[in-house]
C-alpha cells in the first residue's frame, strides 16, 4: 500500500486531499497545528491514517516531527508540502508580512530540505509544493506572499534539477493553484473562476499520479499564468 504525508491537512485543499488520497487506497499521514481537526478528519477516512502535531513557525521542531511521522508510518512515497498562510491588505503590517515569510519559505524549505533527504536516502520519492499563481508576478497588497509563493516554485524547480542530475528516481510536483475558496481567502472581494477545495484537491491529486512537474489548479488557471507571463510591466502595474 502507498503512503503519503500531508503537510497542513487540517482545513481546505489539505483536507480534501487527505480524503482523496484515502479513497484511493493510500496510508494518510496528516499534520497541523490544529490536532483536534486532524482527529476528526482522522476518523471519516477509510484506511489507516496517522496524526502528528507540526507547526512551521518552529522549522527544527518541524523537521524532527517529520522524520518521527516517517518512521512511525513505516516510510512514506508522496510528502505534500501544504502549508501556508498569506495576508491581503491596503496597509501592510510587518507581523503579518514576516508571518507569511516565516511559514511560506522558512517553514517550506525544513519541509522540503526534510523530505529530500528521506528520499534521497530511500532512493526513490515524490515532493509535492502547493505554491500559487501569486507566484508568476509581484503581487501589490500582499508582496510577503507573492514573493514567497515565488521562492517556493524556484525552490522546487531547484530540487527536479539537482534530482536529474543525480539520476534519482525523485519526483517534484509544483501546484499552483488560482483562488480557492479556503479559509485563507475569505473576504477577498477581487476573485473569479474560484473552485471548492475539493474540486481543486481532485485536480492536485490527478497531477500527482500522473507525475506531473507542474499543473495549474483548476487547469483553465494555465491562461491566466501565460498572460501574466508576457503582458509588459507598464500595463500590468495599471491593473
Amino acid at each position: 500500500m502507498k503512503k503519503v504525508i500531508i503537510i497542513g491537512a487540517s482545513s481546505g485543499i489539505g483536507k480534501a486531499l487527505a480524503e482523496i488520497f484515502s479513497k484511493n487506497g493510500y496510508e494518510v499521514g496528516l499534520t497541523a497545528r490544529r490536532v483536534e481537526l486532524l482527529k476528526e478528519i482522522q476518523s471519516k477516512l477509510s484506511v489507516k491514517s496517522y496524526v502528528k502535531y507540526m507547526d512551521l513557525l518552529k522549522p527544527e521542531d518541524s523537521i524532527k516531527g517529520l522524520e518521527e511521522l516517517i518512521k512511525g508510518m513505516g516510510g512514506v512515497d508522496i510528502i505534500v508540502i501544504n502549508s501556508g498562510v498569506g495576508y491581503e491588505a491596503k496597509k501592510l503590517e510587518f507581523v503579518k508580512e514576516r508571518a507569511a515569510i516565516d511559514v511560506n519559505v522558512l517553514g517550506f524549505t525544513a519541509m522540503a530540505v526534510a523530505a529530500t533527504n528521506y528520499f534521497e536516502d530511500k532512493g526513490t520519492g515524490h515532493i509535492v509544493g502547493i505554491s500559487s499563481i501569486a507566484a508568476i508576478r509581484p503581487f501589490r497588497q500582499a508582496p510577503a506572499y507573492g514573493a514567497s509563493k515565488a521562492f517556493i516554485s524556484f525552490y522546487l524547480k531547484g530540487l527536479r534539477h539537482k534530482f536529474i542530475n543525480q539520476g534519482k528516481d525523485i519526483f517534484v510536483t509544483d501546484i499552483l493553484p488560482g483562488f480557492v475558496c479556503t479559509d485563507l481567502t475569505k473576504g477577498n472581494e477581487h476573485m473569479f473562476w474560484i473552485s471548492t477545495a475539493e474540486k481543486s484537491a481532485s485536480q492536485i491529486y490527478q497531477a500527482i499520479v500522473k507525475r506531473k512537474r507542474t499543473a495549474y489548479i483548476t487547469k483553465r488557471w494555465h491562461l491566466i499564468a501565460l498572460f501574466l507571463k508576457i503582458i509588459p510591466d507598464f500595463i500590468y502595474n495599471r491593473i
